[in-house]
């Protein structure tokens, strides 16, 4: 099955990303846009296994297999829990709708963790751009200061908001220049002490739901095996005969 094919006929989720999810779209700013599909489980009988990740068919697009997409959220990944809480879903299948229903389940204390790490990651590039030239990445600058935020902020409530809200125009005003560094530099460093603050008495708990996820997996994967399709013949060979490896 072609990786076009998978995200035409299997997608189950998918929504906008990026500035526009974020509310910090601008006047030429492109759509980014993210789903999730769900590879027939007979492909995976195969010794060739569907891909855990689709970039494409359309630009600015990308998908992952939904077990991939799950194994990631479990981990706190900041792009895949922000990708489930987008606001901007542009296609739920009831498959996709029982994920969205799922998205507390992925939720722990580990996001202090992984949304910390991130952002030390880009503090160093922009760290290295102002050895180099003088001047970090603006923009790049800005996403650290709202992943902090954001961090800080399911710490403190226990829900994930994607969208920045009153702190669009101070975050653009990063993004344009206008924030001297050392002034960056004091917001990022309170964002970071605020957001360890925060972890320690989060209503979060210390790990993510995993039966829970895993009990949805499951039954999704059944459930694609029984369903009519290609491979028909196989399927219930398997499924219903227990034809493999029999005499």
């Amino acid at each position: 099955m072609r990786p076009e094919t998978l995200v035409r006929d299997h997608t189950i989720y998918a929504c906008v990303m990026g500035s526009r999810a974020f509310g910090l779209a601008t006047e030429g700013s492109d759509t980014d846009r993210r789903g999730v599909f769900l590879a027939p489980t007979a492909l995976f009988w195969r010794f060739e296994k569907p891909p855990t990740h689709i970039e494409g068919p359309a630009e600015e697009q990308f998908g992952w297999e939904l077990e991939r997409f799950c194994e990631l959220a479990l981990r706190a990944n900041p792009n895949i829990l922000e990708c489930l809480h987008s606001p901007l879903v542009e296609y739920a299948d009831a498959t996709g709708r029982e994920l969205l229903s799922l998205r507390g389940a992925f939720l722990s204390r580990r996001v202090h963790e992984t949304f910390v790490r991130y952002a030390h990651g880009q503090r160093r590039k922009l760290d290295a751009d102002v050895r180099a030239h003088g001047a970090p990445r603006w923009k790049h600058a800005m996403h650290l200061l709202r992943l902090l935020t954001s961090a800080r902020d399911v710490l403190r409530t226990g829900t994930l908001t994607v969208d920045v809200g009153e702190d669009r125009e101070p975050l653009l005003a990063v993004k344009r220049g206008e924030v001297p560094w050392p002034e960056f530099e004091a917001r990022m460093t309170r964002l970071g002490r605020e957001a360890e603050e925060a972890a320690h008495r989060s209503p979060l708990p210390a790990e993510p739901d995993r039966r829970r996820v895993e009990d949805f997996l499951i039954r999704t994967r059944r459930a694609s095996a029984l369903e009519p399709g290609p491979y028909d013949e196989v399927v219930q060979s398997v499924v219903h005969d227990g034809g493999v490896g029999q005499s």
